[in-house]
């Protein structure tokens, strides 16, 4: 009876109309759609790469890669790791191949950069290097007398120690001249001089100004999405439409109107006056300041936590706080117990995004901050236009790229990414 029972050892494999095996056939489909959405994802993802990974991957390898000197200055730097001390200036060997090194410069046309690249280091190089490179050809040997006396540069140990220093391709001078730190002849990591060192307070500065900026939007920006949550359709229409008006408006045009304003003979100025606020002789300086780009920012960065705000509120039921208030609970309390704990994603996700905007923003602070209303985004644009330190200008972002990140793993440690809400 139990063999009669028994269920064959093999079954019959279930197969397609063609006859191909069912299991075989749905992998084959599967991996189908995975490479036809893989193709689908791949112009996107090179967008992606081309515009924002590589250009970031770009301006990391930048903030550490130091090729010049070893380019330029590679006999000079043999004879320094090979026979110089490091106590005293070098011998006869030394100035020889740096005279060999600068004509060769000179005969590329590097000379230049290898000069301003000495002169971010130490002040003055930049003169001595050109200098005795012009001079250079005319020198017969011994070269070493002839060269101090072309510039007395060449007589300070810290000068060659530089160079020995800068030998390597790759270094992290420029990470600790972000942090207003360098190395002295002895290799030690030593401050900079109290009158250089302006990146780190510029890195507090920017920091304090984003948080009062984000303070400010969030308490402005607050009570807007709560009438546009509240209000009736036909006017909290017409409320957003005056919050995203700012959206169709130049930011160029916005920032120079708030110059228009905030001038010690602007519209507000003449407000309060007209009132009898304050005397026409004591007009406030609202513009090129600290508090001008504060204000102005505020203004701009405004939507960026409505928008936020406003789809998270949304979504809270009106019968939260009925119930809440059928209960016992006063108005205040029933609005700070329910409903305000509901729109935490849309506060995090609004402070998050308009922190991260105002901390690199350039455009506002250039027009209405003047010098006390600066952020360290100016400074890296400033390396990168003007005085060309790519290096120096790669590290202040880069550190200000690793800033961003930490805040935004803080914010998924104590909030978590998936509470973000941004609409």
């Amino acid at each position: 009876m139990a063999s009669e029972t028994a269920t064959p050892a093999t079954a019959d494999v279930l197969t397609t109309v063609d006859g191909r095996p069912l299991k075989a056939a749905l992998a084959e489909a599967q991996r189908t759609r995975r490479i036809r959405a893989v193709l689908l994802v791949t112009p996107l993802l090179l967008f992606i790469f081309a515009t924002f990974l590589f250009p970031i991957a770009l301006m990391m390898f930048r903030s550490v890669d130091n090729p010049l000197i070893a380019q330029n200055l590679p006999k000079t730097i043999a004879v320094l790791e090979k026979s110089w001390n490091g106590k005293d200036v070098p011998g006869e060997e030394a100035f020889a191949a740096l005279r060999e090194d600068l004509m060769a410069s000179r005969a590329a046309g590097q000379v230049g950069k290898v000069a301003t690249r000495l002169n971010f280091e130490t002040s003055g190089m930049r003169s001595a290097v050109t200098r005795t490179a012009r001079k250079a050809k005319k020198m017969k040997a011994p070269y070493k007398d002839q060269i101090l006396k072309v510039h007395d540069a060449w007589s300070k140990r810290e000068v060659w120690a530089t160079i020995k220093r800068l030998a390597p391709t790759i270094t992290g001078a420029n990470y600790l001249a972000a942090v207003d730190r360098k190395y002295d002849a002895d290799d030690n990591i030593v401050s900079q001089p109290e009158e250089r060192q302006i990146y780190v307070t510029l890195f507090m500065k920017t920091l304090w100004m984003s948080t009062i900026v984000t303070v400010s939007c969030l308490l402005l920006g607050f009570p807007i999405a709560y009438l546009l949550a509240s209000l009736p359709l036909r006017h909290s229409n017409l409320l957003m439409i005056l919050v995203l008006l700012p959206f169709w408006t130049s930011l160029l045009v916005r920032t120079t109107s708030w110059i228009v304003l905030l001038q010690t003979q602007g519209v507000l100025n003449d407000i309060m006056v007209w009132i009898g606020i304050i005397d026409d002789e004591n007009r406030i300086q609202l513009i090129f300041n600290a508090q001008g780009t504060v204000i102005a920012m505020t203004q701009i960065l405004l939507p960026f936590m409505v928008l936020p705000l406003y789809s998270v509120m949304k979504t809270i039921s009106p019968s939260y706080l009925r119930a809440a208030q059928s209960l016992g609970a006063h108005r205040f309390l029933a609005y700070y117990r329910i409903y305000l704990p509901n729109t935490m994603a849309g506060i995090g996700a609004g402070c998050l995004l308009v922190f991260i905007l105002a901390i690199g923003y350039y455009i506002t602070p250039a027009l209405v901050g003047g010098q006390d209303g600066q952020m360290i985004s100016n400074v890296i644009a400033f390396h990168m236009q003007k005085s060309l330190n790519w290096g120096l200008g790669a590290a202040l972002g880069g550190i200000l790229l690793v800033g961003v990140c930490m805040l935004y793993w803080l914010y998924n440690k104590l909030v978590g990414v998936d509470n973000l809400k941004l609409g």
